[in-house]
Order: structure tokens, then C-alpha cells, then sequence
């Protein structure tokens, strides 16, 4: 209460104040006295001992400290103020005075929070110095809690702020500006490392002591961060944005960076150090200076470096691999020390646009990718396509890949003097470009479909693979004998390089197909790989001339290695070219399988007679069906020509209007030698068997003469020649030839080797049935540009017929597109045949255009 109050002449109401206890006040003049009442208490008893300390306590803890406001001057309703009071007036200045109530403690309290404010900031600067405080940490933390709740929670912080603000400053900040001496970044790098480590365990144990601040005061204020974001941005702005360190910080770490990209390899550890890479980053990222400061000059310090490094003197294949190392170990740091996804990202799209994008023209080079192909070089062609697809620049590898294809494929198609390895070797450098674009290439179907327009290129440019001068490409020749190689010697006639490896039979099993683990599913794989070849020729008519033939020798012979294989092959060419390709040759089939009726019904009816020493097979052949062979005259031996006119007379008997043709040239059999060593069975060809039949009725050092065994058979010189060579002067000699060697005279004379010796039981000397010779070659050449000839003036014809009247370009572009799909013709040749046309009267030329006469 004021001294002032007590000049009022108010009296307090007489109501009583809830808790409070009722003290007895006069408002008149004089000093006040409790009144004695009953059962009252009495001054200095108990009760009144407890009074005091009642209001005193409610004084104290009243949060403004005024008296006045907390307790109320009530008089007592019990006071009679009628009664004659006990002292004398006293003139003066009034007073009111309260019997034994304590002076207010406001200033006390005041003095003691300040005292505790002071130990608990001095407990600060002792963490700080890393000494220990005076104080427990947890009288600390309740000296804390006191302060917030009498409402200084706000001072405290401020002051708090200051002194470890003043700490950096001063302290920090000075060590780490010795530390930097500009030379070692690492040193310094450690130095900022140790300094911020240190300040963070600093400022947990700071925040230990202020939790309380921190959970009740800060957690809700806007204006004031928590300790943990205040100790951050202290460390940010007074250290890291301190502009002598705040460059140095972002040069150093790019200069151990550009160290560790420079010194690979060369004493690492002295250059970088990986711990401390990672928590440089780490801290910065805390800091909210990553993105801000240091990526900028991270990726201005990368693209530098990447410039650098794409000047280096180095081969294309080298220059891959130091690019493919580059870009890994630059990912590789970007994930191992945590820098950002985006940086990483930017990182090394500029390392793709530097040194890929900018040296596109090196790294495709046509000659130095050429050699990496012709090499073989899987690595650096799958690092390449890498390298490329990275930049979205893939597509370009595509013409230096089509210009190898191109000039390798026209260096095997015009090798005139390997003509018979040809396909193996187209097959080879497909083999390896199908390697190449599966383990290299991803099977980007872009360089496969570049690879079968490069093939298709090289394969029917007449000029490098044309024969005979007919204009026909010798291509399709040597693909039907490919195939025909296959068919007749089956797996073992693949050479090694092509065969399947097990990525081949892995895909084949995903693709639901048979696994090339399995013969026939090889086999068809190699028939069709050999089909691929057929699909890139623009014309199919000399493969299908070829491929007749070889089936034809290969049906007549038996010499099929499989006829599930045959008929497979089949339907796929009546799948690729249509039924008009294949009927013919579905035909051949057909008459093998009545020929095999035939034989049934024509030794049925020689049941009753008697038995012979030979066994007669005959084939029935479809003239239309089967290509056309020459008729070689030859004297057959006497029981041999019986049994042919026999069946010959069951035939006609049989099929009425009929005749039959005999083509000896194609006939064989299986005779038996007898030797000094042994009976042998000898699979020759019928002109063989013809000639060893006559040594029968010689002694055994008897010799026939060139000429009389002319004379005996009736063959012509040519065959006779073959013939005598493949018995006498082949690998299996029965016959001995005087004068020893490798050419057939018309003066040589020939005995039989009766000391002939083989392994084999069953001896084929019957090949050269199967080879065929140079004038056959050349014949069947020949047949297939005529009957190309005769197309193209059919297809004139029928183009005139329908339409009458053309002017010549639109003529010539009607034919080749009637005539694509048996064979390429060239203009040249359609303007002869229009030419032969009008001299046959069937069209006339006026004013430029055509007219059909009918």
C-alpha cells in the first residue's frame, strides 16, 4: 500500500474478498487496530503468525507486486464505530499503517533472476571455452525454466544470441583465417571441418541447458528461431558468408576435386580425402549454401576440367575408354558423397555435351569406328553406343556402321577368287554385326534394319557380283549352294564361327522357340540365317534355278541329311516367295513318293520270277517339274539293260500314252569290291559302275586302255576323263593309273588296286555325281538370263494388251514392277526387248508412245 492511500476518506466496501483474510481498518483519523472480538486472534498468536505469512506469500507471488491489487482493506462487520475510540486525535499529516506486514520483495526478485540470468550465460561462455560450468547442467536447465516463467524468456535468448554470436566472431573466425594459408585447401578444408563440428557439439550442449527456451518460448514464436536453426544460421552467416572465407570455402573444395580428377591413381590420398569431401558437402547442405553457392562454381569448375580433358591427344578406341572411366568415376562421386541428385544430373549432362555432343565428328568417324567394327571390338562399340545414347546422338553411329557394311559386304561379293566361300563369309560378317547390334548395340532396331538396307545394297549391285556376262548376280547362286551344303551334311557342315552360343539359346527360349541346344532347332536356325541372305536378293530366279538343281541331285542320290529338314525349308520359301515359287518344287516331292509306289508295284509283279543278283530302283520324274539334264549315250552291261527294259515294259503297260526317257548321268549304285584286304561296298556313280564292271572278266595284273574302255562304254571323251580321274586319281584310288598322275592321257592304261585298303565298310567315290562342273554352271547361268528375256517380253505383252497405248517411261516402270519379284531388269535390257517386240510386230512405236496390234 502507498503511503499516499492513506489520506482517503473512502471507506472499502464491506464485502468480503474471496481467499483473503478480513484486516481490520479505520478510516477515520487516528491509527488502526485489529478489534478484539470474540474468538478472534490475538496480535502474535499463531493464528495471526500464519495470517502474515499468508499475505505475504500472496504478495510475493502476485505477478505485478502490488499490494493494493491483491489484497483488499476490508473493515470488519463486527466494528462499532459508536464506541468511544481508545487514543488521543493527533493533529498533522494521516497515516494508515498495517500491523506486521512485510515490505514488498519485487526488487528482491528482480535482483535473484538477474543473478541467475548471469550464471546460466556464464555457464554458456564455459561450454563455449569447452570448460565445464560451475553449475549442474540440470540446475542449469531449472535456473532456465525459472527465468521463462517469470516472463524474461525473451531477454534471455536475446542475450544468449549475442554471446555465442560473439563467440564465432571472435574466436572462431579467427582461428580458421590463420588456418587459411592459400596454399593447402585441404588444410584448411580440415580446419572449417573441425570448427564446425566442434560448434555443433557446442550447441547441443547449449541446447541441453536451454530446452526448456526452446520447447515453450521459441517453439511458438514467429519472430525467433529454434536453437538448432540459430546455431546453423550463426554459423552461416558469421563463418561461411564471412567474405574471407566464403570463397575460399568453394575454391578449396573444387580444388581437391580437380586434384583427385588430375592426380588419379598418383598418391590419392595426398590430393583428396573422401571423409572429408562428404562432410564439407554434408555441412553445406545444412547450411543451405549447396545450391546456392557452391554447385555454381562445382559445375563452372567441372565444364573447365571437361574442356581440358577433351583436348587430349588419343585413338578413338582409347578416347572411349577415358570417357566411359571419366563419367563413371564423376557418378561415382556424386553418389558416394551425397551431392544432389540434380547436380549429379547437370554434372554430367555437361560432361556429355563437352565430350560427346562437341566431338561427335571424332567419335564417328567413319574410318576409326570402321576399324573398331572390323576389329571386332565389343567394349569400345558398346561404350561408344553408350556414350552416344547418353547425348541422344545414337542415331548418328548409324552411317559410319551402313558404310562398313556396304564396303565389307562388296569386297566379299567381288572376290571372284573365293567365290565359293562367299556366303560363309557373308554369313560371318553378319554373324558378327548380329553379335555387334545384340551385345553392343542394346538390339536397337535401328542399326538392324540399317543392316539389312546395307546388305540388301551391296548384294545387288550387278556390277560386283555379276557372272558370265548375263547380268545375273552370282549371289543367289552361292546361297542355294549354302543351303544345299546344309541339307546334305546337316551340324556338321556349319563351321564353327557361326554356330549358336548360349545367349542364342537363351533368347530362342524366351521367344518360346526350340533351344538351339537341340540339333534340328540349330539346324533350322543355320537354314534360316541362310534365308536371310536369299531375302535381301531383289530377284529370285537365279536362286531358285540353283536351289531346283541341288534338290533335284540331292532327292535322286538320297543325300538328304534330313527330309523333316527338306520339307521345312520348303515351307519356308512358299511362306517368303509364294506358291508359284515352290510348285515345282513341291512337285519333286510329289513324284519321289509315286516313284516309291511305282517300285512297290513293279517288284511285286517279278515276285514269281526268279531272283536276281541286282536290285533295280527306278525314279519317275515330271519333265515340267524337274530341270532338264543331258542325254549321255553309254553301253550299260547286259543284265543291267534287261532289267530297264523290263521295267520300262511294265510302265507303258501300266500307264497307257506314256514314255520314258532314261537319264543315265544321274544314275548310281552300291557294288562290291573284293580285295586283298577285304570285300569293300562302293557307292559310285553309274558310269563308275559301268567301268569297274569290265575289270570282272580280267586277271588281276591285266590293264585296260584308254581307248578300249572308250570303246567298251561309248562315253564321250569329257566324261570318260572325269570318270577315270575320280577312280584313279582321287583320294580313293581302285583303280591304279600307268603312268602315275593327276591328269587322264588318252595313251594311259589302268590296272585295278588289289591292294586297296579303308577303315569304312561302305566307300562313297560317287562325289563327282554331286559336283557340279563349269560348263553346267555356265549353262544354267545362261538358261536363267533367257528365261528372264522371255519374261520381260511377256510382261510387255500383257502390259500393252490391258492398256493398249503407253509412252515409254510408263511402259519401263510397269515392268520392273511385274518383273521385281522374279529378278532385278535393267532398263537397258527392257528397251531391247520393246525393240524385239516391234520387230515381231506385237507393238509399234508412234510419235513416242506405244501401241499394242492385236
Amino acid at each position: 500500500m502507498r503511503p499516499s492511500e492513506g489520506n482517503s476518506t473512502d471507506s472499502t466496501s464491506d464485502r468480503p474478498v474471496p481467499g483473503k483474510r478480513r484486516i481490520a481498518d479505520t478510516l477515520g483519523t487516528g491509527v488502526a487496530t485489529a478489534a478484539s472480538m470474540p474468538g478472534g486472534d490475538k496480535p502474535g498468536s499463531r493464528s495471526e503468525a500464519k495470517r502474515q505469512r499468508t499475505i505475504e506469500s500472496t504478495i510475493a507471488g502476485h505477478p505485478k507486486g502490488k499490494m493494493s491489487e491483491t489484497i483488499g482493506l476490508v473493515a470488519p462487520s463486527n466494528v462499532d464505530f459508536r464506541r468511544t475510540v481508545g487514543f488521543q486525535p493527533q493533529s498533522g499529516v494521516r497515516k494508515l499503517v498495517v500491523k506486521n506486514l512485510r515490505p514488498s520483495r519485487v526488487a528482491d526478485l528482480r535482483e535473484h533472476y538477474g543473478k541467475v540470468q548471469v550464471q546460466v550465460l556464464d555457464a554458456v561462455t564455459a561450454i563455449l571455452k569447452a570448460q565445464q560450468p560451475r553449475q549442474p547442467l540440470e540446475r542449469l536447465y531449472r535456473d532456465v525454466e525459472d527465468i521463462c516463467r517469470n516472463n524474461q524468456a525473451e531477454g534471455l535468448y536475446k542475450e544468449l544470441r549475442h554471446r555465442t554470436s560473439d563467440y564465432l566472431a571472435s574466436s572462431v573466425l579467427g582461428s580458421l583465417q590463420k588456418a587459411d594459408n592459400g596454399n593447402d585447401p585441404l588444410q584448411f578444408l580440415e580446419a572449417l571441418l573441425d570448427a564446425w563440428k566442434d560448434w555443433n557439439a557446442k550447441a547441443m550442449r547449449i541446447r541441453a541447458v536451454f530446452g526448456f527456451l526452446d520447447r515453450s518460448f521459441l517453439l511458438n514464436s514467429k519472430e525467433y528461431p529454434q536453437l538448432n536453426d540459430m546455431s546453423i544460421q550463426q554459423f552461416r552467416s558469421v563463418i561461411l558468408e564471412n567474405p574471407a572465407i566464403d570463397g575460399q570455402v568453394y575454391d578449396a573444395t573444387n580444388k581437391m576435386i580437380d586434384n583427385d580428377r588430375k592426380h588419379r591413381g598418383q598418391d590419392s590420398a595426398r590430393w583428396f580425402k573422401s571423409t572429408l569431401f562428404k562432410d564439407i558437402i554434408m555441412m553445406l547442405l545444412i547450411t543451405n549454401l549447396y545450391k546456392a553457392r557452391f554447385e555454381p562454381k562445382f559445375l563452372e569448375y567441372s565444364r573447365q576440367f571437361f574442356s581440358e580433358f577433351a583436348l587430349i591427344d588419343a585413338d578413338l578406341k582409347n578416347m572411349i575408354s577415358q570417357c566411359v572411366k571419366l563419367l563413371e568415376k564423376e557418378g561415382a562421386r556424386c553418389d558416394i558423397h551425397n551431392l544432389d541428385s540434380g547436380t549429379k544430373r547437370e554434372l554430367l549432362s555437361d560432361a556429355q555435351d563437352i565430350l560427346i555432343r562437341d566431338r561427335s565428328e571424332f567419335l564417328l568417324d567413319v574410318h576409326a569406328v570402321g576399324s573398331l567394327l572390323e576389329a571386332r571390338d565389343i567394349e569400345s562399340l558398346k561404350s561408344l553406343y553408350g556414350l552416344l545414347k547418353g547425348s541422344e546422338i545414337q542415331d548418328k553411329l548409324k552411317t559410319p556402321w551402313e558404310e562398313y557394311i556396304k564396303k565389307a559386304g562388296a569386297t566379299i561379293v567381288s572376290d571372284q577368287g573365293k567365290g565359293d566361300d562367299m556366303v560363309v563369309r557373308l554369313l560371318e560378317l553378319k554373324r558378327s554385326l548380329d553379335l555387334i547390334t545384340r551385345d553392343a548395340f542394346n538390339k536397337d532396331e535401328i542399326f538392324k534394319f540399317s543392316m539389312r538396307e546395307a546388305y540388301s545394297t551391296f548384294i545387288n549391285d550387278r556390277k560386283s557380283a555379276t557372272v558370265w556376262g548375263t547380268g545375273n548376280s552370282k549371289v543367289g547362286e552361292v546361297i542355294a549352294k549354302y543351303i544345299d551344303l546344309l541339307l546334305r551334311g546337316g551340324l556338321k557342315a556349319v563351321p564353327r564361327s557361326l554356330a549358336s552360343d548360349e545367349l542364342d539359346r537363351i533368347d530362342a527360349e524366351k521367344q518360346g522357340l526350340a533351344s538351339t541346344g537341340d540339333e534340328d532347332a540349330e539346324l533350322d536356325r543355320q537354314l534360316e540365317q541362310g534365308l536371310e541372305l536369299f531375302r535381301f536378293i531383289e530377284g529370285k530366279d537365279v536362286f531358285e534355278a540353283f536351289y531346283k538343281k541341288d534338290l533335284a541331285r540331292r532327292l535322286l542320290m538320297a543325300r538328304s541329311a534330313s527330309q523333316d529338314a527338306e520339307r521345312n525349308m520348303l515351307t519356308k520359301l512358299k511362306s517368303e516367295c509364294g506358291s508359284n515359287f515352290t510348285h515345282n518344287l513341291e512337285q519333286m516331292f510329289k513324284d519321289q513318293e509315286l516313284s516309291r509306289d511305282e517300285m512297290i508295284s513293279y517288284k511285286q509283279s517279278l515276285s514269281n520270277t526268279s531272283k536276281t543278283t541286282m536290285d533295280l530302283q527306278v525314279s519317275v520324274l515330271s519333265a515340267a517339274a524337274w530341270p532338264t539334264y543331258p542325254d549321255i549315250a553309254i553301253n550299260l552291261p547286259a543284265e543291267v539293260a534287261r532289267h530297264i527294259e523290263k521295267f520300262d515294259r511294265h510302265y507303258k503297260n501300266k500307264h497307257t500314252g506314256r514314255r520314258l526317257t532314261w537319264k543315265h548321268s544321274l544314275a548310281h549304285s552300291i557294288v562290291k569290291g573284293h580285295f586283298k584286304k577285304g570285300v569293300k561296298e562302293l557307292q559310285v556313280s553309274g558310269f563308275q559302275a559301268v567301268i569297274l564292271v569290265l575289270f570282272n572278266d580280267l586277271a588281276d595284273d591285266e590293264a585296260l586302255s584308254y581307248t578300249a574302255l572308250q570303246a567298251s562304254t561309248g562315253l564321250v571323251d569329257a566324261e570318260l576323263t572325269r570318270t577315270m580321274q575320280s577312280l584313279a586319281c582321287g583320294k580313293v584310288r581302285i583303280l591304279t593309273k600307268h603312268p602315275k598322275g593327276r591328269e587322264v592321257a588318252k595313251t594311259d592304261t589302268f590296272t585295278v588296286n588289289l591292294a586297296f585298303t579303308d577303315p569304312k565298310f561302305r566307300i562313297k567315290i560317287n562325289q563327282i555325281q554331286l559336283k557340279e562342273t563349269t560348263a553346267e554352271n555356265k549353262e544354267t547361268h545362261e538358261r536363267v538370263a533367257l528365261d528372264r528375256q522371255y519374261e520381260t517380253q511377256a510382261a510387255i505383252v500383257r502390259i500393252m494388251k490391258s492398256r493398249k497405248v503407253l509412252p515409254h517411261q510408263s511402259l519401263v516402270a510397269e515392268v520392273i514392277e511385274q518383273t521385281k519379284m522374279r529378278g532385278a531388269v535393267e532398263v537397258g535390257e527392257i528397251k531391247k526387248n520393246i525393240e524385239k517386240l516391234i520387230e515381231k510386230d506385237y507393238i509399234e512405236r508412234d510419235e513416242g508412245n506405244y501401241t499394242y496390234l492385236a
